[in-house]
């Protein structure tokens, strides 16, 4: 075989040889990613049974159902929410874990908390406001006022005599409490109870003169007789019950409500958090939900993520100044 022969047969096996380690460098075809969501997603509620778990649990199955997937409620109560937003904060931001969020755990509690676990602005991305819920300013039947200005009288003739019960320290109630004594320049003490319903028991009893609660919780015993409702801390009367008359028509300036939200952290992809916002929108205003909500004397809002982030601010900065000026600190 000649010389140039050999050199031709040695240069094709080279260049087999090469051949499947040029194959192995080549850049594999990218895999497609699986549409959002393809597995369950996990809700987490900061709170016990109420109100926040009853509302997460509505919006979250009406949401199911367009999202393709069950949505997951998990509750993790304690520290005034604190370790359930903990938990979302530091979840993976893939989108299958997302929260609900309350005036308590995103707006009171870090001005509250000297060391909070997490950074309201920083650590989540906000969804949507999801709904608001009027408190109400309620008293015994053994209480004389039967007006808000008798009862405001009547709290500045003794100073500190009265006291008001509220669903525990800390709390959107107990704040509210707080800023209607510093706009009507009056001395109430504060007594705390575990939940709603021993608010309601003291308020039925005579245990206590008055109270600050939930609209949907004393209203079904005002409407049956057995304490009476001088006002509503919306700046307008409530749908559900729109002869009772506000407490800023009496009180400028006065205003208290509970509202809830969804958040995911921080880092969720913006297109998984629009995805999220879209469908807890249509789940606020499908009939199962909507109706249900009305029942309960709750307002939908279906904020966009933005202005829920500006709400969310706002609502922060005015009370920690409530806090501040009661010197309201849980340590």
């Amino acid at each position: 075989m000649s010389r140039l022969s050999r050199r031709g047969l040695s240069l094709a096996l080279m260049s087999l040889l090469a051949a499947p380690a040029g194959l192995a460098l080549a850049p594999s075809p990218v895999q497609a990613q699986p549409a959002y969501p393809a597995q369950p997603i996990r809700l987490i509620v900061p709170f016990a049974a109420g109100t926040s778990d009853t509302l997460a649990r509505l919006v979250g199955q009406e949401m199911s159902k367009a999202l393709g997937q069950p949505i997951v409620v998990e509750n993790r109560p304690g520290a005034g929410g604190n370790i359930g937003s903990e938990a979302c904060a530091r979840a993976t931001p893939d989108g299958y874990t997302f929260c609900l969020g309350t005036i308590s755990s995103h707006a009171i509690n870090p001005g509250i908390y000297p060391k909070m676990p997490y950074d309201v602005q920083k650590d989540f991305a906000p969804v949507t406001q999801l709904a608001s819920q009027p408190n109400a300013l309620a008293v015994s039947n053994d209480n004389p006022a039967r007006t808000l200005p008798e009862l405001i009288a009547q709290l500045k003739a003794k100073p500190g005599a009265a006291s008001y019960a509220t669903s525990g320290v800390g709390t959107s109630i107990h704040l509210a409490g707080s800023l209607f004594a510093q706009l009507t320049g009056t001395q109430i003490d504060h007594i705390p109870y575990r939940g709603s319903g021993q608010v309601t028991t003291a308020l039925l009893t005579g245990e206590v003169p008055m109270a600050f609660d939930n609209l949907s919780s004393v209203l079904p015993f005002a409407r049956e007789g057995k304490l009476r409702i001088l006002g509503v801390t919306s700046t307008e009367p409530a749908a559900v019950a729109p002869e009772i008359p506000t407490v800023a028509s009496v009180v400028p300036g006065f205003e208290s409500l509970s509202w809830h939200g969804f958040f995911a952290p921080a880092a969720t992809p913006p297109a998984i958090v629009a995805r999220l916002h879209k469908e807890a929108v249509a789940a606020l205003h499908s009939p199962a939900v909507s109706g249900r909500l009305k029942d309960l004397g709750i307002t939908p809002v279906g904020s966009t993520p933005e202005a829920f982030r500006s709400f969310v601010a706002a609502e922060t900065a005015r009370w920690a100044e409530v806090a501040r000026k009661a010197n309201i600190r849980i340590e």
